[in-house]
């Protein structure tokens, strides 16, 4: 994959500001009863790269955020549960962006939750032998609804409201 250094730029502040985002998040109280339930904030990053990145440079992006973010975490286990959701969640928001527009990405991002959260549980299935834990699926499929909702309209607020526009030199954001 070719990148230019603009592009470059681009991408490494859209994985800061993910970094940021979720490291923020870990500070703030768990709002769900639920262990392993959150509302990934830094997904509205993801989500906004989906709709206007090629899908290399979105799978840097959160590769970098997930192994960076396990390290900032203190939980380098974690990196096998996040890449198992982020791949299954990148691999159909790619494809639902072909059919969904931008105008309707948190309809996206509510599929990609739910990937994310399925990913996640098949890797524990896998890692732990313990097939019962698929009776946690429902209370995860409900908490990736409700965080993939408001993440999504957050990304498509974001996408609203930033016009990228290039003059050959710099690239200007405009509201």
């Amino acid at each position: 994959m070719r990148v230019n250094t603009k592009r470059l730029c681009e991408l490494g502040l859209l994985t800061a500001a993910a970094l940021i985002i979720f490291v923020v998040e870990l500070w703030l109280p768990n709002p769900f009863p639920i262990p392993g339930i959150k509302l990934g904030l830094a997904n509205i990053i993801t989500v906004f790269a989906v709709y206007r990145y090629r899908a290399g440079e979105v799978f840097a992006v959160v590769i970098a955020r997930i192994l960076l973010g396990a390290v900032f975490a203190g939980n380098l286990y974690a990196v096998i549960y996040s890449l198992s959701g982020a791949a299954l969640c990148l691999a159909g928001t790619l494809v639902f962006r072909k059919f969904i527009d931008e105008r309707h990405l948190w309809i996206s991002s509510v599929f990609g939750a739910v990937l994310h959260n399925t990913g996640q549980l098949l890797a524990a299935v896998l890692l732990l032998g313990t097939p019962q834990i698929l009776l946690y699926w429902p209370f995860l499929l409900l908490s990736g609804c409700l965080s993939g909702f408001f993440t999504g309209l957050c990304a498509q607020l974001v996408a609203k409201r930033l016009k990228i526009v290039s003059d050959n030199s710099h690239t200007i954001i405009l509201k």
